[in-house]
């Protein structure tokens, strides 16, 4: 994405990518209505199933549903649509070199340079776009102290599971995984049933995830397409600019701590640097700096929201799932997931009481200590 803005602003762009599209990455392929309205083209022929109604369940006991009348996510696969934005960002000029390997990553004030299959290539700006695994945090000094979470996720096809049952909403299970959730989302032809939490959690999520198989009356072992991995979350001070360089998205820690979606901030940062590369590609700034400041200063409210959220799951989840019953509540929600006109509005009805939630879980576990 991040290429695409910079191609389509007049600027000559080299892509990298170790992979060969269309690939593969572990992810729900949930996109929220926000994200989707920062891409500058249609997602249409890439869109799944789309989402107005959220189940909501507790330790696969109580639960309830709303739903919501206006799409509020938009279900995709992650090798349609991450090859989708790649077709347009060559469309748009851009240059794109598929299996090639980078080993080392270099910047100054000047410019910056990637060693990339043993030979280097020279540009005025580097960004490193390459996710929780990538060389470009690392070679830029810029992988700080980070807090991970984890997920495992399989996929049932229409023969082992009743996809009408989860058609147009998405279910999430809170309180039965410490730092995260269970979900169901459905795709075209199939569903991804996934578990994630904290990074403590690894060595259980097998069981997990066959219990959320097991709750929902479906079998674990046909799931097909099993993979884990890694959530990033950057500790907030962390810079995300080093000389002529930047990273964005996943590379750059940018994942929401409750939900674990990233792909809303990987749009959003894209936006950011394309803008600040732009800037001082023209003249018009001397450094990226910009970049590392909206970024943060856009996403400071909904991270610090995010974390109390995530305390208060782990310590109240009753009280939190009652709280996500109100219908004020649900209504600032749904806003923020769709970027609503009025977000001021969203979140001061919904931030003070994640954050009072937040607050108590902390003090507890403070005294509990």
């Amino acid at each position: 994405m991040t290429a695409y803005r910079l191609a389509t602003s007049g600027a000559s762009v080299l892509m990298l990518d170790r992979a060969r599209f269309p690939r593969d990455k572990p992810c729900g392929g949930g996109v929220t209505v926000r994200a989707a309205r920062l891409v500058p083209f249609s997602l249409d022929s890439v869109v799944e199933d789309v989402v107005d109604r959220v189940e909501l369940r507790l330790r696969y006991g109580r639960h309830f549903e709303r739903r919501r009348g206006k799409p509020l996510v938009l279900m995709t696969q992650r090798r349609r649509l991450d090859a989708f934005v790649a077709e347009h960002a060559v469309a748009a000029g851009v240059e794109f070199r598929q299996g090639v390997r980078v080993t080392a990553i270099e910047t100054d004030d000047r410019g910056a340079s990637v060693t990339a299959d043993g030979k280097q290539l020279h540009a005025r700006v580097v960004v490193g776009a390459d996710g929780v695994n990538g060389i470009s945090a690392r070679a830029l000094g810029l992988r700080s102290r980070r807090t991970h979470g984890v997920a495992l996720e399989g996929n049932l096809s229409a023969g082992d599971v009743e996809l009408a049952r989860y058609r147009g909403k998405v279910v999430f299970e809170l309180g039965a995984i410490r730092g995260g959730y269970g979900w169901v989302f459905t795709k075209g032809d199939h569903a991804n049933f996934g578990v994630g939490g904290w990074e403590a959690e690894a060595p259980a999520l097998r069981d997990h995830l066959r219990e959320l198989c097991d709750q929902h009356g479906v079998r674990a072992d046909r799931l097909t397409d099993l993979r884990g991995y890694r959530l990033p979350v950057a500790d907030p001070s962390a810079p995300l600019v080093r000389g002529r360089a930047l990273v964005v998205g996943d590379a750059a820690g940018l994942v929401d701590p409750l939900s674990g979606d990233g792909i809303y901030e990987a749009f959003l940062s894209a936006g950011f640097a394309a803008d600040a590369v732009a800037d001082l590609c023209a003249g018009r700034t001397a450094g990226l700096t910009a970049y590392d400041r909206r970024v943060k200063d856009e996403l400071a409210r909904n991270l610090e929201n995010s974390w109390a959220a995530k305390h208060a799951l782990d310590r109240f989840p009753r009280l939190l799932f009652a709280v996500a019953r109100l219908e004020l509540v649900q209504s600032a929600l749904e806003r923020l997931a769709r970027n609503d006109p009025q977000p001021a509005t969203a979140r001061r009805l919904a931030g003070p009481a994640l954050r009072g939630l937040g607050l108590l879980a902390r003090a507890r576990l403070s005294s509990a200590a």
